[in-house]
């Protein structure tokens, strides 16, 4: 039986043929992820998914208590309005475990209140109005619960109201992994139509706390 000569001497023309046969295998595999990229790119470019946008509507401070130099524990009981709307034309939003809190210069004033679990088709919109509370767990700092009764004694405090939770997006039936959300809706608060506490922080009356004015959030994803 005669024995098939691939070429050349001492093996060259196989070791040719193998070299060709792998630049072939490099180029294919190139090619398929440039074409894969290319996907995605337009993709992208079609949907072009954009994040949330959230309004803080309302904020209803019904308590806000504290008494420095006597005590830094902070009493506060409010209600915070906020609407979120998808702007998205072909992509749907999750929004799961989603917190809402509030803060005064960064530190945390309200303990957590979870949100309902929801989803938003294209273009729709969600409004969530939970109760924000201390629950007597809340202890500031004692700088800090000087500057919160500075604040109320001088007829304006300003905080803001929080969320924090993860989000994924829906295009037909495909649904992303999570995706960190973070929302900022500062909310300035007048005292007693301004005129302060006047060392009174415990406040009084129906319209002794109001909310400024609604305005958009700043939204992280």
């Amino acid at each position: 039986m005669a024995v098939k000569d691939c070429g050349g001497h001492k093996g060259g023309g196989c070791e040719c043929h193998r070299r060709r046969l792998y630049r072939k295998c490099c180029g294919a595999l190139l090619a398929l992820v440039l074409l894969a990229l290319f996907i995605i790119l337009i993709v992208y470019l079609v949907l072009r998914p954009h994040k949330p946008r959230f309004y803080l509507q309302d904020l209803a401070v019904l308590c806000l208590n504290v008494t420095p130099p006597t005590s830094a524990y902070l009493f506060t009981t409010m209600q915070a309005t906020v609407a979120a709307r998808n702007p998205n034309d072909r992509v749907g939003v999750y929004y799961d475990e989603a917190d809402m809190y509030a803060q005064y210069k960064g530190v945390a004033i309200t303990v957590p209140t979870r949100l309902p679990v929801a989803y938003q088709g294209h273009r729709d919109q969600s409004v969530w109005s939970p109760y924000l509370r201390s629950m007597d767990s809340v202890v500031l700092p004692p700088q800090l619960a000087v500057a919160l009764a500075q604040d109320e004694t001088a007829g304006y405090v300003l905080v803001d109201v929080r969320v924090d939770g993860q989000v994924r997006w829906k295009v037909g039936t495909w649904i992303s992994g999570h995706y960190h959300l973070r929302v900022n809706c500062p909310a300035l608060i007048r005292v007693n139509e301004g005129k302060g506490s006047y060392g009174a922080t415990t406040g009084g009356g129906p319209d002794y706390f109001r909310f400024q004015q609604a305005a958009a959030c700043a939204v992280d994803v």
